[in-house]
């Protein structure tokens, strides 16, 4: 009885493990401006983040919150791959890669 029981508490948090990790493909911007920007990408993104916007993840349209914005700087405009634990509209980023990598 015992057995089975952790055997089925091993599978759930197995298979649950994997479906908290995600990696979305998207690109840097900053919450003021979200998809869209007024002229170039990187230089709107640096210019709202210098005045306070926070930086986003925007995939497919959907704007992707996170407080850790550390982890997003220098990508400014970039494409990006983010793997992280997705939240509604809020990503906790466990890693960041560059999307045109490998092209």
């Amino acid at each position: 009885m015992h057995r089975k029981l952790l055997m089925l508490v091993a599978a759930m948090l197995v298979f649950g493990c994997l479906s908290w990790a995600k990696t979305i493909t998207g690109t840097v911007s900053d919450a003021m401006c979200g998809a869209k920007h007024d002229g170039d990408p990187v230089a709107c993104t640096k210019k709202c983040e210098d005045g306070g916007s926070k930086l986003v993840v925007v995939a497919n349209g959907k704007v992707y919150n996170t407080d850790q914005q550390d982890k997003l700087k220098g990508h400014e405009g970039a494409a990006v791959k983010v793997t992280g634990t997705v939240k509604g509209d809020a990503i906790t980023i466990t890693d960041v890669a560059d999307a045109s990598a490998g092209k």
